[in-house]
């Protein structure tokens, strides 16, 4: 006589685990989501920060004037070392093409609009985030592993207000000199290229750029200096405060703000372009 087997039931711990599985999985999908949320949110606190500090006359202008010290010296050599060559080439290939189209009366607005508009605070947005963010990044990661930043929470010292506002404001100022800095050599190598390189009369050059170049076209520059500083703090920021492991951890999150902030920093490069072609009606800026 076949004794009858039992029912293989399902044990709860088993659907537990799968649950579980199943809500990791679903956190993986939407980290980007949830990134740009916590991003926001930081970049609203260091906003309030920065206003509350001004109102109570409790602005750390020490800290801010040392951020600001280190930020140009770190980074005012590379970011040259980047423009002078990238002059260069663009200086080249505009003149090439200027030539082969029959526009060589427009090689010097070519050059400066694409430095002003494009190049020199990409350049100087790129440098922030490889060396000052990457600073940034690792001094805060390394506070949280030694447990600096829990014990100034418990003395009641607002982290966002003490170490990252004044970083960001210092970082937003040094960046838009830094920006002026790479777009006055790299204007000024395009001319020399163009000038002994493309044999352009120096006077042709200047007048095609007195002729296209506006105010407007400066502003722009300055406003997306602006905008890729307070990116490249707020990530660095965000990912040193996550370091939850040692100094690996430290690491981790210096690589992971870099390559964040070089993303969002093309990305957010794209979309103010594109608004402000819209408003001015013109090329994409």
């Amino acid at each position: 006589m076949n004794t009858p087997q039992p029912v293989a039931q399902t044990r709860p711990e088993g659907l537990l685990s799968g649950i579980r599985a199943g809500f990791s999985e679903s956190e993986r999908t939407f980290t980007p989501v949830a990134d740009l949320i916590r991003l926001t949110k930081l970049g609203w606190q260091i906003f309030t920060s920065f206003g509350q500090a001004l109102l109570t006359g409790r602005f750390p202008i020490g800290e801010l004037i040392i951020q600001c010290w280190y930020t140009i010296r770190v980074c005012s050599l590379p970011a040259l070392a980047v423009a002078i060559p990238f002059g260069v080439v663009l200086a080249l290939q505009v003149g090439l093409l200027s030539q082969q189209v029959g526009a060589v009366a427009f090689t010097g607005a070519g050059n400066t609009l694409a430095v002003i508009r494009q190049a020199a605070p990409l350049v100087t947005a790129l440098i922030l985030a490889g060396v000052a963010g990457s600073s940034i990044c690792a001094d805060l990661g390394a506070r949280k592993i030694r447990e600096e930043l829990d014990a100034m929470e418990v003395m009641g010292i607002p982290v966002v207000q003490r170490l990252v506002m004044p970083r960001a404001i210092a970082t937003t100022i040094m960046g838009m000199l830094i920006t002026g800095l790479v777009m006055f050599f790299t204007i000024v190598t395009t001319l020399l290229v163009s000038s002994v390189v493309m044999s352009l009369p120096p006077g042709t050059y200047l007048a095609s750029v007195s002729a296209l170049a506006h105010p407007s076209d400066m502003a722009l520059s300055m406003f997306k200096a602006a905008v890729f500083a307070i990116i490249t703090t707020t990530v660095a920021a965000d990912r040193g405060f996550r370091v939850r492991t040692g100094p690996a951890g430290v690491g981790d999150a210096v690589t992971s703000a870099v390559v964040t902030n070089f993303v969002l920093l093309f990305a957010v490069n794209v979309l103010i372009s594109q608004i402000a072609s819209m408003f001015s009606s013109g090329p994409l800026g």
